[in-house]
């Protein structure tokens, strides 16, 4: 009788889990035990090759020429012009940029209105979490999650929860509709139907990025944006 009820579970438990994420309805979900070494999905940026832009090149400075057509992903070179305006551009000494310290953490701007330190703090929290699919989409209901690893909605939802924009994890299919379209001042969320990821005070906080250097946080050039919708919190 046992033998005959295992296989039907083990396929309804893999059924709840959806693209880089699942959640449940109750109770708290620690991440899948995965056996060493596993290793997560492949960075993206390994397939489309991203080029940075040099700060002192016309390009760097100029706006799109055309919108990016409506229901459409805008391309690597409108999102830089975007990420150039919305964090500062334009020259000199940036206060709003933060910086990675030598544990891989990110420094938090002198200048961070409060909702985006809550954000930070919380990203620092889990940027050395291992990567396991589902991992950090377990919750007790009315708190902020915690779990022992987590996956790439995973990390972007509790980062978003701490600043009191989530209620419970988020899969990076329904992050693509999440706040506001387009680049926020200091928060811009970049997602698809099979990944997501921030870019915050100028710092990628990305989980294909752990899988090189330890580390969610990295530089914000380090990967192509296209393919992926844009969006931010309302007051960041």
């Amino acid at each position: 009788m046992l033998r005959r009820l295992a296989l039907p579970c083990l396929l309804l438990c893999a059924a709840l889990l959806s693209a880089c994420g699942g959640s449940t309805s109750s109770g708290e979900v620690q991440a899948w035990r995965v056996g060493a070494p596993y290793l997560p999905p492949p960075d993206p940026a390994g397939r489309v090759r991203a080029t940075a832009i040099p700060a002192t090149h016309p390009a760097a400075v100029a706006k799109p020429n055309a919108k990016t057509p409506a229901g459409s992903a805008p391309t690597d070179a409108q999102v830089a012009a975007d990420l150039r305006e919305a964090y500062g551009g334009k020259g000199g000494a940036n206060l709003d940029q933060a910086a990675i310290d030598s544990s891989g953490l990110a420094i938090i701007p002198d200048t961070a209105p409060r909702k985006l330190v809550a954000l930070m703090h919380a990203a620092n929290d889990v940027a050395h979490k291992p990567y396991v699919y589902g991992g950090g989409h377990g919750r007790v209901a009315g708190e902020i999650w915690t779990d022992s690893a987590y996956d790439c909605s995973g990390s972007v939802s509790y980062a978003l929860a701490a600043a009191g924009y989530l209620k419970g994890p988020e899969t990076s299919g329904t992050l693509m509709g999440f706040g506001k379209p387009g680049p926020g001042k200091w928060v811009t969320i970049f997602a698809n139907a099979g990944h997501t990821f921030m870019v915050v005070a100028g710092l990628r906080f990305d989980t294909s990025g752990r899988q090189n250097t330890g580390t969610r946080w990295q530089p914000a050039n380090a990967r192509s944006y296209a393919g992926f919708t844009v969006r931010h919190p309302v007051g960041l």
